[in-house]
């Protein structure tokens, strides 16, 4: 196991028996040799545990939890009923060895006022977004960040106090009221996040409203998607999220990207035209194939980003 996780295991155990005299730190998981987690879970570089109390006692868990914050741990998850998660951060630089994606099953909207699961997602196609004023547009999806059909993940499952269920991967940014757009592994129980409802008595899309994280958990799920809109955001299950990650700055993200953006404009005027005269492609659909892993742009940015930002603006 990696030596500072396990100093930050020593403390924690100390901080136990004196919190609960006679009770001891049980650690149910560590380094897994065995392939039990997704491909980039921290437990094959030794950076993470399992935990419960000795005496499997839940309602100590909540405690555990905080002196596991207390004891020096980067994240600290609920990962299931049986035990806490927890993890520090890599010192590695392959900060984008995975990016920031949704999974498979999760839900958008289309500006057909249908929705669909990512996977069934097109280059060209027009879905829910927030713009720069706040608004719900329908924005084109230019790109695909990341796309692994078949590769397991551990993502993020943030639950709001209304019932929306927030899937991503912990190195996504998310809108959180009062701190601008933060890394999904950071956001505590009571963060209110932007979440909308699906149409209004009018039939037009309401506005977005910020909702409370009542629940945050890890789980492992299938499929990896990262779509990229021209605007940078993307409603996903109902809740507001980024299209960027990895760089903790929306803003920053998102002047990143203008490049690719500018591209994706160009090549779509002359595309659509020829369109118009063939009559060959389907309404805003792209029929070029979308390949999978990590798109070129986005590798290089990644990489680039650990020479010219901060260590502190970089997830890991």
């Amino acid at each position: 196991m990696l030596q500072r996780c396990k100093e930050k295991l020593n403390a924690l155990a100390i901080s136990v028996m004196n919190q609960w005299p006679g009770i001891k730190l049980r650690v149910t998981e560590g380094w897994d040799e065995e392939g039990k987690h997704a491909v980039d879970s921290l437990h094959y570089e030794g950076r993470a545990v399992d935990i419960t109390t000795s005496d499997r006692d839940r309602s100590k868990y909540g405690m555990l939890a905080r002196l596991a914050v207390e004891a020096g741990f980067d994240w600290v998850y609920y990962e299931s009923r049986s035990h806490i998660h927890c993890s520090v951060k890599s010192e590695s630089s392959s900060t984008g060895k995975s990016g920031g994606c949704f999974p498979a099953k999760s839900l958008i909207r289309t500006e057909h006022g249908g929705t669909k699961r990512l996977d069934e997602v097109h280059l060209g196609e027009r879905i829910a977004a927030l713009n720069s004023h706040g608004d719900i547009v329908y924005s084109e999806v230019i790109a695909f960040l990341d796309r692994a059909p078949s590769e397991m993940r551990e993502f993020v499952h943030l639950t709001t106090e209304s019932g929306r269920v927030l899937t991503l991967t912990p190195a996504h940014l998310v809108p959180v009221e009062g701190r601008s757009s933060i890394f999904a592994a950071k956001v505590q129980l009571g963060d209110r996040v932007l979440v909308s409802d699906p149409v209004a008595r009018n039939g037009t899309d309401s506005s977005p409203r910020w909702d409370k994280v009542v629940e945050t958990k890890l789980v492992l799920e299938k499929g990896v998607y990262a779509p990229l809109t021209t605007e940078g955001t993307i409603i996903v299950d109902d809740v507001v999220a980024s299209c960027y990650a990895v760089i903790d700055s929306q803003t920053v993200a998102h002047y990143a990207f203008l490049p690719l953006r500018v591209w994706s404009s160009v090549t779509s005027f002359f595309v659509q035209r020829l369109d118009d005269a063939s009559h060959v492609r389907g309404q805003n659909e792209d029929s070029r194939p979308t390949k999978e892993g990590i798109h070129w742009y986005a590798s290089m940015l990644y990489s680039l980003s650990t020479y010219v930002l901060p260590s502190r603006m970089l997830y890991g």
